[in-house]
């Protein structure tokens, strides 16, 4: 891999995504370098002391890894659509007993407190989803050492990363599990395939690429090595893995025969993500507004009591399209099989 992750010494280019709100653990991260790839903390919804003491263990075990941000670009509910989708909602927080924000919840997921972090103790790798960092922090983190990288979906958004200095991007595909990266959370994703994806972004900026989104098998790895990515990054596979941190009520749903289909969604967060469809899709989506971080604020009562209950129709089962792939062994042997067929262009 020439990419500025070259001197990281990664022996594959293979890479396990960071996936917020519980999957991705220390351990992963730590496994994903012990196959020769690289990990990333999740740092989104985590308070800065929650991250500080994930960052010290897998510091502690001496392998490059990276730290992913949620950055601030939020995306407004009227106190209105808020409350109508309250309302809704009250139907299955009664019945699970519990209570949900009267008011809408605006926050930034402490983003300042986090970047403060990595900056009075740098990281080899940190990365964006959701906005794209002011210039300050990106120019602060690089004189740090540390490589910034940042997730966009399509051309014109790498154009942005671009032009605010980072290092090298992320580029994800509409198909990926979990939330959409896009900058851009009212306009209809760019659905072109992650190959053609990955070479329009390369034409339009020249920065290196990670492709992302749709990868569970090696041929899926070979094939966009050859478009031109640098490496591949890999998420929705490892939600079986030995490592994984995604909640039983998830796991088994993964492995359900009865569920056939993955859809995206605004009903859990209002924010586009994709996930195994159920029945709070089913009945909640069209009703759903957009408006992130107040949607997913509200209905993060419903989603943990869901869990606690085992009723996976009422939880976010996030999983891109290609879950069916995902197994239960180590991380480390999972993204060593993903890079047995592929091999970089010369």
């Amino acid at each position: 891999m020439t990419s500025p992750l070259t001197d990281l010494g990664l022996s594959i280019p293979v890479i396990a995504a960071p996936m917020s709100g519980g999957p991705t653990t220390p351990a992963m991260v730590v496994s994903a370098a012990r196959a020769g790839g690289l990990g990333f903390v999740a740092a989104g919804y985590k308070t800065p002391e929650a991250l500080a003491a994930e960052i010290s263990a897998v510091r502690a075990a001496g392998v490059p890894f990276g730290v992913n941000l949620f950055a601030p670009n939020p995306v407004p509910v009227t106190v209105s659509a808020y409350t109508r989708y309250a309302d809704a909602l009250r139907v299955e927080a009664d019945r699970l007993g519990v209570t949900l924000p009267r008011d809408p919840v605006e926050n930034d997921d402490e983003f300042r407190a986090k970047v403060d972090l990595l900056l009075a103790e740098p990281v080899p790798v940190a990365s964006f989803t959701f906005g794209i960092p002011d210039a300050d922090v990106i120019a602060g983190l690089r004189r740090a050492g540390t490589i910034v990288v940042q997730t966009v979906t399509s051309a014109a958004e790498a154009q942005e990363a671009a032009e605010a200095g980072v290092d090298m991007l992320v580029v994800q595909s509409h198909v990926a599990g979990g939330h959409s990266a896009t900058l851009h959370p009212q306009r209809a994703p760019d659905t072109r395939g992650i190959g053609e994806l990955v070479r329009a972004v390369i034409d339009t900026v020249g920065l290196p690429v990670i492709a992302a989104g749709g990868l569970s098998t090696a041929t899926d790895v070979s094939g966009v090595l050859h478009a031109g990515a640098a490496a591949a990054m890999v998420g929705t596979i490892l939600l079986l893995a030995d490592e994984s941190g995604a909640s039983p009520t998830h796991q088994r749903a993964l492995t359900d025969a009865g569920r056939t289909e993955t859809v995206v969604t605004r009903a859990f967060t209002g924010r586009p993500a994709r996930g195994l469809r159920n029945a709070f899709i089913d009945t909640y989506e069209s009703q759903a507004p957009l408006g992130y971080p107040a949607i997913h604020h509200l209905t993060s009562p419903l989603r943990k009591a869901a869990a606690a209950a085992d009723e996976p129709e009422l939880l976010h089962l996030w999983a891109g399209t290609g879950y069916r792939d995902a197994r239960r062994a180590p991380t480390e042997q999972i993204l060593t099989e993903l890079a047995s067929a592929s091999s970089a262009p010369e």
